[in-house]
């Protein structure tokens, strides 16, 4: 549709509210879509042989470069529209997290109204409903001072611009816990009877929730560990990086390049099961701090490890294996000289979330003292080189002839080994 719309221009004047500036909200988003129809269609016909000038139609190294600049300016357009759109979709995001906090408290208030028909309102009722407005308006406040950030999504956003998972599950038992506290400080507030105050602060004793003092405790420094171990990955180049244009609530389940991952995909599902459990029993007993079982306790606790362990094995540093010239069908096999195409075989070349064009422009390639950039070659839906396992480059006229060394520097600034190899005359 994108495409259609691109080749036929439908609606390229105006959208709704009459702007085209693309400054606003709406004209952000129109301008990111747009960009991204027209590269797209730009991409395909590439991919299909048309749009080439006859001063570079007849040679295949000229219309290969003239292609590559083409669709790496083409790319960068729909980057900066990309980043426009995101910093307008976290601007609007803080109101969409205000109504949905206010939204939680009017499904409470009537659970609690609908739990109340035969058996009466209770304190314990008003309580929890006072606790949860004041767990409302404390996030709503937060929303409107970190409102370019997101809004109450701002403390579980990463430094990627992706909603951290660690920080999400973190996030969500903290404020199960303050909302628990909440309501027995409630409770205990309007208590009257001396034996019912004792009992509400025996309810608060760690004996009786200690559980869930724990899962909070240990989540929360997985939160702070897990930034650490990241941040020190990146920075010894073991783990690369690439930020996203905006957050999605899919990070939460998925890597940086959106397949799911089970070291998320099973923390976060537990974390929820156990706070579903807890979030029962304070409503069961809400004279007490929910006392989570053992058993389900250590069961949140090995998840917990398990999202470590994955956080510690995942990524890695990009690898050359071998360098070869590349050979057309037909063409003698020979040395390789200047001018030359090379295949570079390795692994992790296109780091995960690095998959747009304007990524992959931004991959070089080190030849000697030349830095060569690695040409996009299109095909439809998406490109053949460069690739995570290969990608092809012209040896350069500058370098000199004799033993030189290749190094591949990827879009996330991660430099791969060195490998040497030898160029004749």
């Amino acid at each position: 549709m994108a495409v259609q719309e691109a080749r036929g221009g439908t609606g390229a004047g105006a959208h709704a509210g009459g702007c085209t500036c693309g400054d606003c909200p709406h004209g952000a988003r129109e301008g990111h879509r747009r960009a991204v129809a027209e590269f797209l269609l730009k991409r395909d016909e590439f991919a299909a042989g048309q749009g080439l000038p006859a001063a570079v139609a007849h040679s295949a190294s000229a219309s290969r470069q003239w292609v590559s600049e083409e669709l790496t300016q083409s790319a960068e357009l729909v980057a900066e529209r990309g980043r426009a759109e995101g910093e307008a979709w976290l601007g609007r995001l803080w109101r969409r997290t205000a109504y949905a906090v206010w939204a939680a408290v009017v499904l409470l208030l009537v659970v609690q109204a609908l739990t109340a028909i035969g058996a009466g309102w209770t304190t314990a009722r008003t309580a929890g409903l006072l606790a949860a407005l004041v767990v409302a308006g404390a996030l709503t406040a937060a929303s409107w001072f970190h409102r370019a950030r997101g809004g109450a999504l701002a403390p579980v956003i990463g430094e990627d611009n992706r909603l951290s998972t660690s920080r999400a599950v973190a996030a969500g038992w903290v404020l199960f816990v303050a909302y628990a506290v909440l309501v027995l400080v409630g409770r205990l507030a309007v208590a009257s009877d001396h034996a019912e105050r004792d009992a509400l602060i025996s309810g608060m004793e760690l004996s009786r929730g200690a559980g869930v003092v724990t899962v909070l405790a240990v989540v929360c420094g997985i939160a702070v560990l897990v930034r650490r171990v990241v941040g020190l990955r990146v920075l010894g180049q073991r783990l690369q990086k690439v930020r996203a244009d905006r957050p999605r609530a899919a990070d939460l389940l998925t890597d940086d390049a959106g397949r799911g991952t089970f070291a998320d995909i099973q923390y976060v599902v537990i974390s929820a099961v156990a706070l579903v459990f807890a979030a029962v029993r304070l409503a069961r007993r809400p004279d007490q701090l929910p006392d989570l079982p053992w058993g389900l306790a250590v069961v949140v606790l090995v998840s917990a490890a398990t999202y470590l362990a994955g956080k510690y094995a995942e990524g890695g540093r990009p690898v050359i294996l071998s360098v070869v010239r590349a050979r057309e069908a037909g063409a003698l096999d020979a040395p390789i000289r200047t001018g030359d195409d090379i295949e570079i075989r390795g692994a992790g070349f296109v780091p995960p979330g690095a998959q747009g064009a304007d990524r992959l422009s931004r991959m070089v390639v080190r030849v000697g003292a030349v830095n060569v950039h690695v040409p996009l070659v299109p095909v439809t839906g998406g490109f053949s080189n460069p690739t995570d396992t290969v990608l092809t480059v012209p040896v350069p006229a500058d370098v000199e002839p004799g033993r030189v060394e290749v190094q591949v520097v990827t879009a996330a600034g991660v430099e791969t080994n060195r490998y040497a190899i030898d160029v004749t005359e």
